[in-house]
């Protein structure tokens, strides 16, 4: 595992908006894996920067979901569907059809989680995912105790995880679904580079706990650790509780030029 420390989120998003337009470069059908919330954005922003200035193509670019909630129509403006349409697909100049994500609205939830688990192989595989961390350590809804070894599948969530995602629906918790679909944690680690980005102060414990603790289900990220190439980037305040930033800035610093991110 890779310990990446930046100044702020803005150099944060630009480092992994590098990273993938240089995979980009290489794979121009690379499948692109991206995650919701507030931290991905600058990543988002940063990339159709590159797009527009003409510095990587990305027309032929694929974008797969990390996760869905259950219930919300397609169309709902906070489906996650609705989400990456709207703050990646879009501004990246794609296509609708470069887009792939299970259908939370499915009559056979089950059926949809087993459908995309097989059409992210039928794809290739992921080539790069995106990852978030909730303030327990959850990694897409993969909730504290989930499986290392699980698939795409069903998730109740945490009454945290609601009252975390309550201000994307007005701050009324009451609008928040219950269930949710997510990449399973096994499903996650066949992507070919995890890449996870975590801002503020109240990520430090689950980086800490993900970077340096133990492998174990009760903080879902630190499965990163079973991965051949995962990368943790972090702004000082999430740092702010790893034992090891000085050797984890010391590493970076004398990073050889051709190893990429």
């Amino acid at each position: 595992m890779e310990v990446v420390i930046v100044p702020d989120a803005k150099a944060g998003g630009e480092l992994i908006a590098e990273a993938m337009a240089a995979l980009v470069r290489r794979k121009s059908d690379a499948l692109l894996g991206v995650a919701t919330g507030s931290t991905p954005l600058p990543i988002y922003e940063a990339l159709a920067a590159k797009v527009r200035a003409g510095e990587v193509d990305a027309s032929r670019a694929r974008i797969c979901q990390l996760d869905e909630y259950v219930g919300l129509p397609a169309g709902h403006p906070e489906s996650y569907r609705s989400v990456v349409l709207r703050e990646v697909v879009a501004p990246l100049g794609l296509d609708e059809s470069a887009f792939m994500g299970p259908d939370g609205s499915a009559a056979d939830v089950q059926g949809a989680c087993e459908a995309y688990d097989r059409a992210l192989a039928e794809a290739g595989g992921v080539d790069l995912q995106l990852l978030g961390i909730g303030t327990d350590g959850h990694i897409g809804f993969n909730e504290p105790c989930s499986s290392l070894a699980s698939r795409t599948r069903i998730k109740t969530l945490t009454e945290q995880t609601r009252v975390d995602n309550a201000r994307f629906f007005d701050g009324d918790i009451d609008q928040v679904p219950h269930h949710v679909i997510t990449q399973g944690i096994g499903t996650i680690l066949e992507a070919r580079h995890l890449v996870l980005l975590a801002t503020g102060e109240g990520k430090a414990d689950a980086v800490a706990a993900t970077v340096e603790g133990p492998v174990a289900s009760v903080v879902p990220a630190s499965a990163l650790q079973l991965h051949p190439h995962a990368t943790v980037v972090v702004d000082e305040a999430a740092a702010s509780k790893l034992k090891l930033a000085d050797y984890f800035r010391h590493t970076y610093a004398n990073k050889p030029a051709w190893q990429g991110l």
